[in-house]
């Protein structure tokens, strides 16, 4: 039986930040469903709810080194969904209110990737494959190599490393080499980890790793550019051979309309009448006017620069002033865009709900009521907002980048084919022609009926990713 041990910095539904964490907790689900013994490893966060602390088993403590200090390293326990998790305690670095952007970040995750390692005969575990995931996780690639080589039992381990967004990619002040990495001067001077005269984490795995993949087969090949590059495309391309792009699925046990319990009403795709009553009842909710047939616009995003929020900002009043539509969004970020929504939202009531927090039933209920789906990224690895969004029938507009490029096909009227709207360029202008010409269809029922129901039955669930990874692990476990 192939062995896999998966390691994340956060998983569902133990702990969530951002996508990372829909893929640790589904993917290995999936890899269970297909005969794989996969186990996960996380740290042991004090904010992971008590549900789930408390079923946990504690099954080792001990002590590991952090360069020349020596730390307390525990594990607890707890099986879930045919999946093991095993989560690292050490009160001083992960009893913390969050989870990231802590000073000590690097000691954090370079303390947890070297416990990973070192916690193998403890818990009596040997993967044909560790798969390490960002950059909290990339040193895992780097200690095996460097520290555990010259021991039989860790010289058939094979490495995969997940680059799920490039941009973030563990960067920290140089120093940390000696006095936190424990690691030889030597292995910065030879550039495996130097970036700029600091280290990167991320740079370490993708030398390091035997395959690097990344969350959709368009990335994979973006990155290897400079625009998308963020500084690594070059060491990107010189490993092409190992880099694969799989893109993300969702687990339709969470995100499925038929069984939602955030929703009005369940619905499915044989039921779409029903997701006009959602649709009526969030305007209630909202306090915007009911009215079935006008075309609500949803958004559930960061608000960042990266989901294309300026060209949103550059067409949305000509939309709301001359289209018959309403628009709501949910999401916190910059304050330059959470300060412009806001605003928009004190001059357009009638029509516009701004939601500045993020509450994950109203993020569904969106979903659920939303007629268009706006994701005009700038780049994006693989997004999980478009996939939500076609299984609840809310037909995506989106830039043709990344994942967006890999699952939204443009609607042909002509042939029927196709599950949303898109636009090649970053450029507000195509943006609004997308938008519009969606509205156009919307008011033809029969034909907006073909393309909601082309999102609702296109398959993005695990199985297919899933077995791309297991044919990737037995190829590099060769």
């Amino acid at each position: 039986m192939l062995k896999v041990l998966y390691v994340a910095s956060e998983a569902v539904p133990f702990v969530k930040t951002g996508g990372l964490a829909d893929v640790a907790g589904s993917l290995p689900k999936a890899l269970a469903g297909l005969g794989v013994d996969v186990r996960v490893m996380l740290p042991k966060y004090a904010e992971i709810p008590k549900e789930y602390r408390d079923k946990m088993k504690h099954i080792y403590h001990g002590a590991i080194n952090v360069s020349w200090r020596e730390k307390y390293v525990g594990v607890d326990e707890l099986k879930m969904n045919g999946v093991t998790f095993y989560f690292v305690d050490n009160e001083e670095y992960f009893g913390r209110d969050g989870f990231y952007g802590y000073g000590d970040d690097a000691e954090r995750f370079s303390f947890f990737s070297r416990a990973v390692l070192n916690l193998l005969p403890e818990i009596d575990f040997w993967p044909d494959i560790i798969h390490s995931n960002d950059w909290h996780t990339a040193l895992v690639s780097v200690f095996l190599k460097l520290e555990h080589m010259g021991d039989e039992r860790y010289e058939k381990i094979r490495t995969m490393f997940t680059i799920h967004n490039l941009k973030y990619q563990g960067v920290f002040p140089k120093n940390i080499m000696g006095d936190v990495l424990g690691l030889s001067w030597d292995y910065f001077n030879n550039g495996d980890l130097e970036y700029y005269d600091a280290v990167n984490f991320m740079k370490g795995a993708i030398i390091y790793a035997d395959c690097i993949t990344t969350v959709s087969r368009t990335y994979a090949e973006e990155i290897q550019y400079p625009f998308f590059g963020e500084g690594l495309d070059g060491l990107l391309r010189s490993r092409s051979n190992a880099l694969f792009g799989i893109v993300n699925g969702i687990d339709y046990d969470v995100y499925n309309p038929h069984t939602d319990k955030a929703l009005a009403v369940n619905y499915g795709v044989n039921e779409m009448v029903k997701k006009v009553d959602n649709k009526m009842a969030l305007q209630k909710e909202l306090h915007l006017p009911r009215s079935p047939r006008t075309p609500l616009v949803g958004m559930v995003s960061r608000l960042v620069e990266a989901k294309g929020l300026d060209l949103v900002i550059r067409v949305l009043d000509e939309l709301l002033e001359h289209e018959d539509m309403q628009f709501v969004i949910i999401g916190v970020g910059d304050k330059v865009y959470e300060d412009w929504f806001r605003e928009l939202a004190w001059r357009r009531p009638d029509k516009v709900s701004v939601n500045i927090f993020f509450n994950n039933d109203l993020a569904q209920r969106i979903y659920a009521s939303s007629d268009l789906f706006l994701m005009p990224s700038l780049f994006e690895p693989c997004g999980i907002g478009q996939l939500i969004a076609m299984k609840y029938g809310a037909v995506p507009v989106v830039r043709s980048t990344g994942g967006l490029e890999d699952t939204v096909k443009p609607y042909n009227k002509s042939t029927g084919e196709g599950n949303g709207f898109t636009f090649p360029n970053y450029n507000a202008h195509e943006l609004m022609y997308s938008v519009k010409r969606a509205f156009g269809l919307y008011r033809d029922m029969q034909s907006w009926q073909v393309v909601v129901r082309n999102a609702m039955i296109t398959d993005f669930g695990w199985y297919k990713s899933a077995q791309e990874y297991k044919s990737l692990y037995e190829r590099i476990k060769k």
